[in-house]
C-alpha cells in the first residue's frame, strides 16, 4: 500500500479515536454532541473520497431530520424539506456569488487564448540576466495570472505545461522547479480576484471589496518572499538553477535595428536620434524610426503621467475664505464697537427705557427709601454717548491661495524614478527594445484589464460582480485583438466555467444546509463553551485558530475548510475583539497550505498530472517544503504587522 494511503487511514483512525475519547456515553449525549459527531463524520467521509458538496447536503439533511424528529415526529419531514429549500434559495439569492463564474470565465478565456504563454516568453527574456531567471519569470507570470483570475488548478496546470519542461530542459533541479510551479500557482488563493475571499466574505458577512483591498499587500509580500528565496538560492547554488545559455538569451533583431546598431549605436536613444538626424539613412524609413522612438519614450511618458497628477493632487491649495477676518483686540475693533453702540442708541436698540411708559423703577413702598434724585448713576444713564469718529473701513484683498509644498516622500519617489529611468536608457539596447515590444504585446494589455477590474472594485466605482462582468468583456476584446477568439476557445471556456461554478455553488448550498443542521443541534454552543472555558487571550485564540486551520489543510481542501469550519470560528471573533477582515486575510494566507501540504496537496497532484514520468510525487512534495516555510514566515509577519493587510482598507474606506 502506498504511503499516502497509510497516512490517510492513520489520520482517519486518529479522528475516530478522538471522537470516541471525547464523546460522552450515548445516554448522556445531547444534540450538541450530535453536531460534533456530524462534523467528525464529514471529515472522514471527505477523506474517503465522497463528493464534498453532496456529502454536506446529505449529512445536513439527515441530521436536520433527526433534530426535527426528536421535537415532533409528525412534522419532521415537512420542516426538513422546507429548510432545504430555504437554504438553497438563500444561496441563489446571494448576488456576491454571481461574480465567481464571471471571474472564472475571464481566467479561462485568457488561458485558452494563449495569452499567458506569450507573457511567460517575454518575461523569460526580460529576466534573463537575473539568477534563476526562468523561476523568476514563472513566479511573476503566476502572480499576474492570479490577478487575472482566482483559478488555482488552472494556473498550476498551465505553468506545469509551459514553465516546468523549460526549467527542466535548462538544467534546473526538479525540486526547485516543482516548488516554484506549485507555490506560484497557489497565489490566486490570496491575490484578488480570489474566489476564496468571495466565499469567505459571503460566509462571514465581510465586504468583499475591503477583503480585496486588504489582500493586495500580503499577496505581493508573499510573491516578493518567493522571488527573494529563488534569487538567493540560485546565486548561492548555481547548480540548481544554472544561468541561461547565450542561445536561450538570443533575440533576433529586425533589419533596421541591425543597420542602426552597426552604423550608429546599439543604444536605442543614440541610434534612433542619430538615424533621424543623419543624411545617410536611405535603408531605414522615417516612419519606422518615429514609431520606434515613440515606443522607446513610453517609460518616460508613463512616469510623467503617474507623477505629475500626483504632484498636483498633493500640492493643490485649500481655499480658505479670509474676508473680514482680523486680529482680535485692535483699534479698529474698538472703533467699530463704539460706532455700533451709537447707531443702536439712535435707532432704538438696547438702551434705558423712557420715563413715560415702558419699564421703569417701581414706586417706593411705604417704609422704604425713595430713590435719591440726581444720583450720579441716573445722570450717567441720561448723558448722551460720546461722539466717536467713524473709523475708516479696512478692506483686505483676498490673496490667491498658494500651493502647499510637496512632501519629502514625493521627491524621494520622483528621484528614484528618475534614477531608474536614467539607468534604463543607458542600458537600453535594441535587443532590450525587442523584449520591451514583446512585453507591450503581452503584459501591458493584460495589466490594463487587471487594473481596470481591480481598481474599479477598490475605489468603489463598481461592485465585484460589475467588475467581473467588465473583466469578462475585456477578456473577449483581448482574445479578439490577438486573433484567438473563435468558437472552440469560447466553447471550452464556457464549459470549464460552468463546471467550476456548479461545483462552487453546490458546495455553498451544501455548506449552508450543514451549517443550519449544526446550529439546530447546538454544536456551535458546545464549541463556544469549550473555547470560552479555556479563558484564552485574543493572541492565544488567534494562534489556536491558525494552528487548527493549518492542520485541517492536510486532509481537506480550502473550500471545505471555508464552508465547514469558518462558521464555527466567526461567531467567536467578537468575544476576542478580533477584526473579521484581518482574520480573513490570515485565513487566506494560511489556507495556501491546503494546496501545498501533504498528503492532499492538490497543487502537487495537478503538477504530477502534466509532469514528465520520471518526476515523482515525493520530489514535488520535497520541493514544496521551503515555500511552505516561507508561507509560515508571511503569516508571522502579517500577524506582527497587521498594517500590511489593514493599511489599504483604512486608507481607502475611512
Amino acid at each position: 500500500m502506498r504511503k499516502e494511503a497509510w497516512f490517510g487511514l492513520s489520520f482517519m483512525a486518529a479522528v475516530v479515536i478522538l471522537v470516541f475519547a471525547l464523546m460522552p456515553s450515548p445516554s448522556q449525549m445531547t444534540n450538541g454532541h450530535l453536531g460534533l459527531l456530524m462534523l467528525a463524520m464529514i471529515v472522514i467521509a471527505i477523506m474517503l473520497g465522497f463528493p464534498t458538496a453532496f456529502t454536506l447536503m446529505g449529512m445536513g439533511t439527515m441530521f436536520c431530520f433527526m433534530y426535527y424528529y426528536s421535537q415532533n415526529p409528525a412534522t419532521a419531514l415537512t420542516h426538513t424539506l422546507e429548510l432545504t429549500v430555504q437554504r438553497a434559495y438563500a444561496v441563489m439569492n446571494n448576488d456576491v456569488l454571481i461574480s465567481i463564474p464571471l471571474f472564472v470565465f475571464m481566467g479561462y478565456l485568457v488561458e485558452r487564448a494563449n495569452l499567458i504563454g506569450r507573457l511567460f516568453k517575454s518575461l523569460h527574456l526580460a529576466t534573463s540576466r537575473i539568477p534563476g531567471s526562468l523561476a523568476v519569470a514563472t513566479l511573476i507570470t503566476c502572480a499576474i495570472f492570479a490577478t487575472a483570475t482566482g483559478i488555482i488548478g488552472a494556473c498550476v496546470t498551465l505553468m506545469g505545461l509551459l514553465a516546468f519542461p523549460a526549467m527542466l530542459k535548462a538544467g534546473y533541479s526538479v525540486r526547485l522547479s516543482s516548488g516554484v510551479v506549485t507555490a506560484g500557482g497557489t497565489l490566486g488563493i490570496l491575490i484578488p480576484p480570489s474566489v476564496l475571499l468571495i466565499l469567505y466574505g459571503a460566509t462571514a458577512g465581510v465586504s468583499v471589496v475591503q477583503l480585496y483591498a486588504g489582500a493586495f499587500l500580503p499577496g505581493f509580500m508573499l510573491t516578493g518572499l518567493y522571488l527573494g528565496y529563488v534569487i538567493i538560492s540560485a546565486k548561492l547554488k548555481p547548480s540548481i538553477a544554472p544561468p541561461l545559455s547565450a542561445e536561450d538569451q538570443y533575440v533576433e533583431l529586425p533589419k533596421f535595428a541591425e543597420v542602426i546598431s552597426k552604423t550608429r549605436s546599439n543604444n536605442v536613444m543614440k541610434g534612433l536620434i542619430g538615424a533621424i538626424k543623419g543624411k545617410r539613412n536611405a535603408d531605414v524609413p522615417m516612419k519606422t524610426l518615429v514609431n520606434h522612438m515613440i515606443i522607446a519614450i513610453l517609460p518616460l511618458v508613463a512616469v510623467a503621467l503617474l507623477m505629475v497628477p500626483i504632484y498636483y493632487l498633493m500640492t493643490f491649495p485649500t481655499a480658505v475664505d479670509t474676508a473680514g477676518l482680523q486680529e482680535m483686540g485692535t483699534m479698529a475693533d474698538e472703533a467699530r464697537v463704539a460706532e455700533a453702540d451709537t447707531k443702536a442708541s439712535e435707532q432704538g436698540g438696547l438702551q434705558e427705557p423712557q420715563e413715560a411708559g415702558g419699564l421703569q423703577e417701581p414706586p417706593a413702598e411705604p417704609g422704604q427709601g425713595a430713590p435719591v434724585a440726581g444720583a450720579p448713576a441716573a445722570e450717567s444713564a441720561k448723558a448722551p454717548p460720546a461722539e466717536v469718529k467713524p473709523a475708516a473701513p479696512i478692506t483686505t484683498k483676498a490673496a490667491k491661495p498658494a500651493r502647499t509644498p510637496a512632501p519629502l516622500g514625493y521627491w524621494i519617489t520622483l528621484g528614484i524614478f528618475v534614477a531608474g529611468l536614467a539607468v534604463f536608457y543607458v542600458i537600453f539596447t535594441f535587443e532590450r527594445l525587442e523584449i520591451f515590444k514583446m512585453l507591450l504585446g503581452s503584459f501591458f494589455p493584460l495589466a490594463l484589464i487587471i487594473l481596470g477590474v481591480l481598481g474599479s472594485i477598490v475605489v468603489g466605482a463598481a461592485t465585484p460582480t460589475e467588475a467581473a462582468a467588465m473583466g469578462s468583456f475585456g477578456g473577449f476584446v483581448l482574445a479578439a485583438a490577438y486573433k484567438q477568439l473563435n468558437f472552440r476557445v469560447v466553447k471550452e471556456s464556457v464549459f470549464l466555467t460552468a463546471k467550476t461554478s456548479a461545483m462552487v455553488c453546490w458546495l455553498f448550498v451544501g455548506s449552508s444546509l450543514f451549517a443550519a443542521a449544526f446550529a439546530l443541534l447546538g454544536g456551535q454552543e458546545v464549541v463556544n463553551r469549550w473555547v470560552l472555558s479555556m479563558d484564552m487571550s485574543p493572541v492565544q485564540f488567534m494562534i489556536l485558530a491558525q494552528v487548527i486551520i493549518f492542520l485541517l489543510g492536510w486532509p481537506l481542501e480550502w473550500t471545505e475548510i471555508i464552508v465547514i469550519f469558518m462558521p464555527i470560528f466567526i461567531p467567536l471573533l467578537p468575544h476576542f475583539n478580533i477584526d473579521p477582515l484581518f482574520f480573513g486575510l490570515l485565513v487566506a494566507l494560511n489556507l495556501q497550505t491546503a494546496f501545498l501540504s501533504p498528503p492532499v496537496a492538490m497543487a502537487a497532484f495537478y503538477l504530477k498530472g502534466v509532469a514528465p514520468p520520471h518526476v515523482t510525487l515525493n520530489q514535488i512534495f520535497i520541493g514544496m517544503m521551503p515555500f511552505m516555510a516561507i508561507q509560515c514566515l508571511a503569516i508571522f509577519l502579517l500577524y506582527l504587522f497587521p498594517e500590511i493587510g489593514l493599511w489599504v482598507p483604512s486608507l481607502v474606506y475611512k
